[in-house]
């Protein structure tokens, strides 16, 4: 097969962020078919450029291991005016196939609505090409906006939900993150035969095992975005009730970018909360020899409605699949911790909840945290090794070749 994998966000390993899709594109190349992912040149968690530009370029192609990258050249941005901005242009190039001219057609495109306008560019791309069109649902726009507390009659959450139906209707399949999505994407025009659940990953390879080492200061790590669904506030609270009762005994390392760090680290300062520290974002090359320094993980969300359709962040495989315990500060539908027995799972937004979670952790042995940490990286190895993801993806696009052609021949002849 030869497949275009478009994604606005889409990035290399030597990139902060999630590199879902270039381990996806990885496996199904080394299954012998021939992938290109199309992404913009700007890298949301980094908030800088990823590709050089010589003047004049509109695009680029770039080879990160087996994997070709088309970057798409489109303005840097801050505030929200700007990335939207961002996102019309990277889908308006998308849309006239800018930079492509080069490449193979492809037999097949996938499109991430980690923002709706590329998505839709993909589908009409894939509907001028006359091939198949998959749709990979990573967040459930406009619903996260709902239930972020915007109006369901903001012309944001209308205009969302008109590209919404007709990407679900006009899906040859479609892939969703979220286990308990499909009922929603039924309900607004998506058949239920053709959703598939492909949740984020780990690439194994990048994470030998390694043993937590003693420390004399218990370490309680956290890396991903800092944004306003992630809720680390609660988590700077839990520090500051843990410093005040054992000053020294507990650090708290947060590494990351995102739009509410600066007010987090601003608050830090002004209460002078010395067991936080704020460490800028790294690669995903990376950042696996720096989690190897925690002794358990962290992951805060909101009191919110919006994880009843489950969850499915890369951070939290990442942290199971490093083999240490991990605090669970929600209420979700699927929770793989607490379904492996691999850390501690709490209410959201309780900072009490999550200062005693640290404490209960830090109380255990050494062999009672690691055979933690393995059962955390063996559910991973068994339901989201990209390996077997990967296979996972091969078939449905396989299914929806097989459903195009069946269509086509099932036309009556003119």
């Amino acid at each position: 097969m030869r497949v275009w994998l478009i994604n606005h966000h889409a990035i290399p390993p030597t990139e902060p962020g999630g590199t879902r899709h270039y381990a996806l594109a990885t496996e199904l190349i080394r299954r012998g078919h021939c992938v290109t992912v199309i992404a913009s040149s700007f890298n949301h968690a980094a908030g800088a450029q990823i590709a050089c530009r010589t003047k004049g370029q509109l695009s680029t192609v770039t080879r990160f291991g087996d994997v070709p990258f088309l970057f798409l050249y489109v303005p840097a941005y801050r505030g929200r005016v700007d990335r939207l901005w961002n996102m019309l242009i990277f889908a308006l190039k998308v849309w006239n196939c800018v930079g492509t001219r080069h490449l193979q057609k492809p037999e097949i495109v996938i499109g991430s609505s980690l923002t709706l306008p590329a998505a839709f560019a993909a589908s009409r791309l894939a509907h001028r090409l006359g091939v198949p069109f998959v749709l990979e649902i990573r967040d459930l726009w406009p619903q996260t906006l709902i239930d972020m507390g915007m109006s369901p009659w903001h012309p944001a959450v209308v205009g969302f939900g008109v590209i919404e139906r007709f990407l679900y209707r006009n899906s040859t399949k479609i892939i969703t993150l979220l286990p308990n999505a499909t009922e929603l994407i039924v309900s607004r025009g998506g058949r239920s035969q053709d959703i598939v659940w492909i949740p984020n990953g780990v690439d194994m390879s990048l994470i030998p095992w390694s043993d937590s080492p003693p420390h004399d200061v218990f370490t309680v790590m956290y890396a991903g975005s800092h944004g306003l669904s992630d809720a680390l506030d609660p988590v700077l609270d839990a520090a500051t009730i843990l410093n005040r009762q054992s000053p020294g005994r507990f650090r708290f390392r947060l590494l990351g970018s995102g739009p509410a760090k600066d007010a987090l680290r601003r608050r830090v300062h002004a209460e002078e909360i010395a067991n936080v520290v704020f460490e800028d974002p790294v690669s995903k090359l990376e950042i696996f020899s720096k989690m190897q320094e925690a002794d358990a993980f962290i992951i805060s969300m909101k009191k919110t409605g919006l994880y009843r359709y489950g969850i499915s962040p890369n951070k939290l495989h990442e942290y199971m699949a490093a083999g240490r315990p991990t605090i669970v500060a929600g209420s979700v539908q699927n929770n793989p911790v607490a379904d492996s027995s691999a850390g501690i799972t709490v209410p959201p937004e309780d900072p009490n909840a999550i200062a005693a979670a640290v404490e209960t952790l830090a109380a255990m042995t050494l062999a009672e945290r690691r055979d933690m940490g393995i059962r955390g990286r063996r559910y991973v190895e068994q339901h989201h090794s990209f390996s077997i993801l990967g296979y996972r993806l091969e078939e449905v696009l396989q299914s929806a070749l097989s459903s195009s052609e069946l269509a086509r021949n099932e036309q009556p002849k003119k």
